[in-house]
Protein backbone atom coordinates (compact mmCIF):
# COMPACT_ATOMS: atom_id res chain seq x y z
CA UNK A 1 0.00 0.00 0.00
CA UNK A 2 1.11 3.31 -0.79
CA UNK A 3 1.66 5.83 1.60
CA UNK A 4 -0.71 9.14 0.58
CA UNK A 5 0.14 11.42 3.47
CA UNK A 6 2.21 12.61 5.81
CA UNK A 7 1.09 14.98 8.21
CA UNK A 8 3.04 16.38 11.44
CA UNK A 9 1.33 17.86 14.16
CA UNK A 10 2.67 19.96 16.87
CA UNK A 11 1.95 18.61 20.47
CA UNK A 12 2.60 20.26 23.99
CA UNK A 13 1.33 18.90 26.78
CA UNK A 14 1.77 20.96 30.29
CA UNK A 15 2.64 19.04 33.06
CA UNK A 16 0.37 18.84 36.06
CA UNK A 17 2.96 20.08 38.27
CA UNK A 18 4.58 23.35 36.57
CA UNK A 19 7.53 22.77 39.00
CA UNK A 20 8.22 19.58 38.03
CA UNK A 21 12.56 19.14 37.53
CA UNK A 22 15.08 16.73 37.48
CA UNK A 23 18.91 17.15 37.22
CA UNK A 24 19.44 17.92 33.78
CA UNK A 25 16.59 20.58 33.74
CA UNK A 26 13.04 21.85 34.02
CA UNK A 27 10.16 22.90 31.56
CA UNK A 28 6.74 23.35 32.24
CA UNK A 29 5.38 21.65 29.35
CA UNK A 30 6.46 18.62 27.22
CA UNK A 31 6.49 19.55 23.45
CA UNK A 32 6.85 17.03 20.49
CA UNK A 33 5.20 16.39 17.36
CA UNK A 34 2.35 13.83 16.23
CA UNK A 35 3.14 11.93 13.10
CA UNK A 36 0.22 10.76 11.09
CA UNK A 37 0.25 8.61 8.17
CA UNK A 38 -2.19 7.37 5.78
CA UNK A 39 -1.76 4.82 3.16
CA UNK A 40 -3.93 5.05 0.13
CA UNK A 41 -6.64 2.55 1.51
CA UNK A 42 -6.98 4.52 3.93
CA UNK A 43 -4.83 2.68 7.08
CA UNK A 44 -3.33 5.20 9.53
CA UNK A 45 -0.37 5.02 11.51
CA UNK A 46 0.72 7.20 14.41
CA UNK A 47 4.59 7.83 15.42
CA UNK A 48 5.39 10.40 18.26
CA UNK A 49 8.34 12.90 18.02
CA UNK A 50 9.62 13.73 21.22
CA UNK A 51 11.83 17.16 21.49
CA UNK A 52 13.75 16.40 24.01
CA UNK A 53 17.05 19.08 24.70
CA UNK A 54 19.24 16.39 26.93
CA UNK A 55 18.27 14.12 24.10
CA UNK A 56 19.28 16.36 21.06
CA UNK A 57 16.23 17.81 20.19
CA UNK A 58 14.53 21.04 20.61
CA UNK A 59 10.76 21.98 18.90
CA UNK A 60 12.11 23.48 15.98
CA UNK A 61 14.43 21.32 14.76
CA UNK A 62 13.03 18.65 15.11
CA UNK A 63 9.80 19.54 12.85
CA UNK A 64 12.64 20.87 10.40
CA UNK A 65 14.03 17.28 10.86
CA UNK A 66 10.22 15.69 9.90
CA UNK A 67 9.73 17.71 6.97
CA UNK A 68 12.89 17.45 5.31
CA UNK A 69 12.37 13.50 5.99
CA UNK A 70 8.68 13.63 4.12
CA UNK A 71 9.59 13.47 0.75
CA UNK A 72 11.63 9.82 1.49
CA UNK A 73 8.60 8.40 3.11
CA UNK A 74 5.56 10.02 1.11
CA UNK A 75 4.02 7.93 -1.76
CA UNK A 76 6.43 4.97 -0.85
CA UNK A 77 5.26 0.76 -0.15
CA UNK A 78 3.85 1.22 3.78
CA UNK A 79 4.99 -2.19 4.22
CA UNK A 80 8.92 -2.33 2.79
CA UNK A 81 9.47 -0.56 6.29
CA UNK A 82 13.61 -1.53 6.08
CA UNK A 83 13.38 -0.04 2.82
CA UNK A 84 12.25 3.42 3.86
CA UNK A 85 14.08 3.35 7.41
CA UNK A 86 17.27 2.72 5.45
CA UNK A 87 16.49 5.75 3.17
CA UNK A 88 15.89 8.00 5.86
CA UNK A 89 19.32 6.79 7.43
CA UNK A 90 21.21 7.60 4.17
CA UNK A 91 19.04 11.35 3.34
CA UNK A 92 20.41 12.66 7.44
CA UNK A 93 22.67 11.22 10.22
CA UNK A 94 21.27 11.09 13.35
CA UNK A 95 17.44 12.88 13.85
CA UNK A 96 16.56 9.86 15.90
CA UNK A 97 13.50 11.09 17.81
CA UNK A 98 12.27 12.12 13.97
CA UNK A 99 12.78 9.01 12.71
CA UNK A 100 11.30 7.15 15.95
CA UNK A 101 8.15 8.93 14.58
CA UNK A 102 8.58 7.55 11.69
CA UNK A 103 9.29 4.40 12.65
CA UNK A 104 6.54 3.81 14.94
CA UNK A 105 3.93 5.20 12.53
CA UNK A 106 5.21 2.37 9.97
CA UNK A 107 4.61 0.12 11.99
CA UNK A 108 1.55 0.73 13.51
CA UNK A 109 0.08 1.47 9.99
CA UNK A 110 1.56 -2.12 9.32
CA UNK A 111 -0.30 -3.88 12.41
CA UNK A 112 -3.56 -1.94 11.59
CA UNK A 113 -3.43 -3.00 8.16
CA UNK A 114 -2.78 -6.57 8.98
CA UNK A 115 -5.43 -6.03 12.08
CA UNK A 116 -2.90 -7.50 15.00
CA UNK A 117 -1.49 -5.94 17.72
CA UNK A 118 1.53 -4.57 17.75
CA UNK A 119 3.66 -6.70 19.43
CA UNK A 120 2.71 -9.43 17.07
CA UNK A 121 5.09 -7.92 14.54
CA UNK A 122 8.01 -8.43 17.27
CA UNK A 123 7.34 -12.48 17.78
CA UNK A 124 3.95 -12.07 19.63
CA UNK A 125 3.73 -11.40 23.57
CA UNK A 126 5.55 -13.15 26.02
CA UNK A 127 3.88 -11.30 28.78
CA UNK A 128 0.48 -9.42 28.63
CA UNK A 129 1.15 -6.62 31.53
CA UNK A 130 4.34 -4.61 32.78
CA UNK A 131 4.66 -3.29 36.22
CA UNK A 132 4.71 1.03 36.27
CA UNK A 133 8.22 2.41 37.18
CA UNK A 134 6.76 6.02 38.60
CA UNK A 135 8.98 8.96 38.73
CA UNK A 136 9.62 11.52 41.39
CA UNK A 137 10.83 14.64 40.29
CA UNK A 138 13.40 16.55 42.73
CA UNK A 139 11.94 18.58 45.58
CA UNK A 140 12.80 18.39 49.35
CA UNK A 141 13.01 15.36 51.54
CA UNK A 142 9.57 15.72 53.08
CA UNK A 143 8.01 16.90 49.97
CA UNK A 144 9.05 14.05 48.00
CA UNK A 145 8.19 11.60 50.86
CA UNK A 146 4.58 12.80 50.74
CA UNK A 147 4.55 12.55 46.90
CA UNK A 148 5.78 8.86 47.32
CA UNK A 149 3.15 7.81 49.82
CA UNK A 150 0.56 9.55 47.62
CA UNK A 151 1.40 7.05 44.32
CA UNK A 152 1.59 4.14 46.41
CA UNK A 153 -1.89 4.86 47.93
CA UNK A 154 -2.75 4.85 43.97
CA UNK A 155 -0.96 1.17 43.23
CA UNK A 156 2.10 1.67 41.85
CA UNK A 157 4.82 -0.27 43.84
CA UNK A 158 7.96 0.64 41.82
CA UNK A 159 9.16 4.33 42.42
CA UNK A 160 12.38 6.32 40.58
CA UNK A 161 14.00 9.21 42.90
CA UNK A 162 15.43 12.11 40.95
CA UNK A 163 18.34 12.96 42.11
CA UNK A 164 20.82 16.14 41.76
CA UNK A 165 24.28 15.17 43.11
CA UNK A 166 24.65 16.76 46.70
CA UNK A 167 25.08 13.38 48.37
CA UNK A 168 24.01 14.33 51.67
CA UNK A 169 20.32 15.96 50.66
CA UNK A 170 20.34 13.10 48.48
CA UNK A 171 20.90 10.68 50.54
CA UNK A 172 18.29 12.43 52.73
CA UNK A 173 16.13 12.33 50.30
CA UNK A 174 16.28 8.58 49.87
CA UNK A 175 15.81 7.93 53.70
CA UNK A 176 13.02 10.56 53.87
CA UNK A 177 10.83 8.13 51.04
CA UNK A 178 11.90 4.50 52.36
CA UNK A 179 10.50 5.39 55.61
CA UNK A 180 7.30 6.43 54.65
CA UNK A 181 6.53 3.62 52.21
CA UNK A 182 8.11 1.42 53.85
CA UNK A 183 10.10 -2.10 53.00
CA UNK A 184 8.09 -3.43 50.56
CA UNK A 185 8.14 -0.78 47.96
CA UNK A 186 10.91 -1.06 45.41
CA UNK A 187 12.89 2.11 45.17
CA UNK A 188 15.38 3.32 42.23
CA UNK A 189 17.63 6.39 41.34
CA UNK A 190 18.29 8.49 38.58
CA UNK A 191 21.32 11.15 38.84
CA UNK A 192 21.28 12.15 35.73
CA UNK A 193 24.80 12.35 35.01
CA UNK A 194 25.18 14.74 38.48
CA UNK A 195 27.78 12.99 40.35
CA UNK A 196 31.50 12.23 40.06
CA UNK A 197 32.23 8.72 39.99
CA UNK A 198 33.45 9.17 43.81
CA UNK A 199 30.77 10.91 45.25
CA UNK A 200 28.34 8.42 43.52
CA UNK A 201 29.94 5.48 44.52
CA UNK A 202 29.66 7.27 48.10
CA UNK A 203 26.08 8.16 47.71
CA UNK A 204 25.10 5.05 46.45
CA UNK A 205 26.87 3.15 49.39
CA UNK A 206 25.16 5.21 51.87
CA UNK A 207 21.81 4.81 49.49
CA UNK A 208 21.88 0.81 49.13
CA UNK A 209 21.24 0.52 53.71
CA UNK A 210 17.61 1.38 52.42
CA UNK A 211 17.37 -1.22 50.13
CA UNK A 212 17.37 0.23 46.15
CA UNK A 213 17.40 -2.03 43.40
CA UNK A 214 19.15 0.20 40.91
CA UNK A 215 20.71 3.53 40.04
CA UNK A 216 20.40 4.89 36.69
CA UNK A 217 23.39 6.81 35.00
CA UNK A 218 25.05 8.43 38.00
CA UNK A 219 28.22 9.64 36.05
CA UNK A 220 28.43 11.80 32.98
CA UNK A 221 27.72 9.75 29.89
CA UNK A 222 31.13 10.59 28.30
CA UNK A 223 32.85 8.88 31.41
CA UNK A 224 32.62 5.12 30.45
CA UNK A 225 35.74 4.48 32.85
CA UNK A 226 34.12 6.50 35.77
CA UNK A 227 30.03 4.16 34.95
CA UNK A 228 32.96 1.07 35.12
CA UNK A 229 34.40 2.07 37.95
CA UNK A 230 30.65 2.94 40.14
CA UNK A 231 29.51 -0.59 38.60
CA UNK A 232 32.50 -2.66 39.75
CA UNK A 233 32.46 -1.00 43.34
CA UNK A 234 29.00 -0.61 44.42
CA UNK A 235 26.56 -3.45 45.34
CA UNK A 236 24.13 -2.16 43.40
CA UNK A 237 22.67 -2.45 39.79
CA UNK A 238 24.14 0.32 37.93
CA UNK A 239 22.39 1.31 34.48
CA UNK A 240 22.97 3.07 31.90
CA UNK A 241 20.61 5.76 30.20
CA UNK A 242 22.46 9.00 28.93
CA UNK A 243 25.60 7.45 27.96
CA UNK A 244 23.11 4.71 25.81
CA UNK A 245 22.37 6.81 23.21
CA UNK A 246 22.79 4.93 20.18
CA UNK A 247 23.61 1.35 18.93
CA UNK A 248 27.38 1.79 18.73
CA UNK A 249 27.40 3.22 22.35
CA UNK A 250 25.35 0.58 23.85
CA UNK A 251 27.41 -2.20 22.11
CA UNK A 252 30.92 -0.32 23.74
CA UNK A 253 28.75 -0.50 27.11
CA UNK A 254 28.20 -4.40 27.34
CA UNK A 255 31.14 -5.53 25.55
CA UNK A 256 33.45 -3.31 28.08
CA UNK A 257 31.00 -4.42 30.92
CA UNK A 258 30.62 -0.68 31.83
CA UNK A 259 27.31 -1.22 33.36
CA UNK A 260 25.00 -3.71 34.91
CA UNK A 261 22.05 -2.55 32.48
CA UNK A 262 20.56 -0.74 30.08
CA UNK A 263 17.65 1.67 29.73
CA UNK A 264 16.27 1.28 26.39
CA UNK A 265 14.25 3.85 24.92
CA UNK A 266 12.54 4.03 21.59
CA UNK A 267 12.67 8.14 20.88
CA UNK A 268 16.40 7.79 21.58
CA UNK A 269 17.65 4.88 19.82
CA UNK A 270 15.59 6.23 16.81
CA UNK A 271 12.38 3.89 16.70
CA UNK A 272 10.87 0.28 17.41
CA UNK A 273 13.67 -1.59 14.96
CA UNK A 274 16.76 -0.17 16.74
CA UNK A 275 14.81 -0.76 20.12
CA UNK A 276 14.50 -4.38 19.17
CA UNK A 277 18.27 -4.85 18.33
CA UNK A 278 19.75 -3.05 21.13
CA UNK A 279 17.65 -5.54 22.86
CA UNK A 280 19.46 -8.46 21.57
CA UNK A 281 22.78 -6.90 21.86
CA UNK A 282 22.12 -6.55 25.83
CA UNK A 283 20.84 -10.45 25.66
CA UNK A 284 23.87 -11.75 24.12
CA UNK A 285 26.38 -9.99 26.57
CA UNK A 286 24.14 -10.79 29.56
CA UNK A 287 23.03 -7.12 30.35
CA UNK A 288 19.81 -6.68 31.51
CA UNK A 289 17.83 -3.74 29.92
CA UNK A 290 14.48 -2.61 30.62
CA UNK A 291 11.54 0.41 28.36
CA UNK A 292 13.07 3.40 30.02
CA UNK A 293 10.63 6.85 30.55
CA UNK A 294 8.59 6.99 28.08
CA UNK A 295 7.71 10.69 28.93
CA UNK A 296 4.73 12.04 26.39
CA UNK A 297 1.62 11.23 25.17
CA UNK A 298 -0.38 7.63 25.87
CA UNK A 299 1.03 6.89 21.42
CA UNK A 300 4.58 6.76 22.56
CA UNK A 301 3.87 4.47 26.21
CA UNK A 302 1.29 2.05 23.72
CA UNK A 303 4.37 2.04 21.52
CA UNK A 304 7.03 1.39 24.47
CA UNK A 305 4.14 -1.36 26.29
CA UNK A 306 4.00 -3.34 23.21
CA UNK A 307 7.74 -3.96 23.35
CA UNK A 308 8.17 -4.59 26.94
CA UNK A 309 5.65 -7.59 26.64
CA UNK A 310 7.23 -8.91 22.84
CA UNK A 311 11.04 -8.22 24.32
CA UNK A 312 11.83 -11.52 26.58
CA UNK A 313 14.45 -9.96 28.87
CA UNK A 314 12.34 -7.14 30.26
CA UNK A 315 12.91 -8.43 33.65
CA UNK A 316 12.01 -5.17 36.22
CA UNK A 317 9.20 -2.55 36.13
CA UNK A 318 9.38 0.16 32.95
CA UNK A 319 8.06 3.89 33.18
CA UNK A 320 5.35 3.89 30.83
CA UNK A 321 2.84 5.86 32.70
CA UNK A 322 4.42 9.36 33.24
CA UNK A 323 1.54 10.26 30.63
CA UNK A 324 -0.53 10.52 33.98
CA UNK A 325 1.22 13.61 35.32
CA UNK A 326 0.35 15.19 31.61
CA UNK A 327 -2.34 17.56 30.62
CA UNK A 328 -4.60 17.70 27.30
CA UNK A 329 -3.44 14.26 25.86
CA UNK A 330 -4.34 13.68 22.40
CA UNK A 331 -4.72 10.14 22.86
CA UNK A 332 -6.65 7.65 24.73
CA UNK A 333 -7.27 3.91 25.32
CA UNK A 334 -4.21 3.17 27.73
CA UNK A 335 -4.42 3.75 31.72
CA UNK A 336 -2.58 2.16 34.72
CA UNK A 337 -4.62 -0.31 36.47
CA UNK A 338 -2.87 -1.13 40.69
CA UNK A 339 0.14 0.28 39.14
CA UNK A 340 0.60 -2.04 35.91
CA UNK A 341 -0.41 -1.71 32.22
CA UNK A 342 -1.84 -4.33 30.32
CA UNK A 343 -0.70 -4.61 27.06
CA UNK A 344 -3.83 -4.20 24.58
CA UNK A 345 -5.04 -6.84 22.31
CA UNK A 346 -6.70 -4.67 19.53
CA UNK A 347 -5.04 -4.13 15.96
CA UNK A 348 -2.08 -1.41 16.13
CA UNK A 349 -1.26 0.07 19.23
CA UNK A 350 -4.23 -0.10 20.85
CA UNK A 351 -4.41 4.34 21.37
CA UNK A 352 -6.86 6.51 19.82
CA UNK A 353 -6.37 9.65 18.39
CA UNK A 354 -8.41 12.69 19.35
CA UNK A 355 -7.84 14.43 16.27
CA UNK A 356 -5.04 17.56 15.93
CA UNK A 357 -5.28 20.31 18.54
CA UNK A 358 -7.51 23.32 18.01
CA UNK A 359 -5.76 26.39 16.87
CA UNK A 360 -5.58 28.87 19.61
Amino acid sequence: MIIGRYERHPDAMPKEDPTWRFASGASAVIEGSILHIVDQAGNQGFGYASATPHMGSIPKALEAELDYLQPHVIECDADQIETILAQLDRAIRGAPQAKAAIDCALHDLLARRLGVPLYQLFGGKVRDRVPVLRILAIKTPAEMAAQAQKLCDEGYRYLKIKVEGDVAEDVARVTAIRKQVGPETHLTIDANQSYSAKDAIAAITRMSEHGIDLVEQPVPAEDIEGLSLVTRTVPVTIEADEAAGSLAEIYRLVTERACDAVSLKIPKLGGLRNTVSAARICEQAGVTYRLGAAVGPRLLAGHALHLACALPGVSYACELGEFARLLDDRFEGLEVENGELRVPDVAGSGVTWKGPRKAA
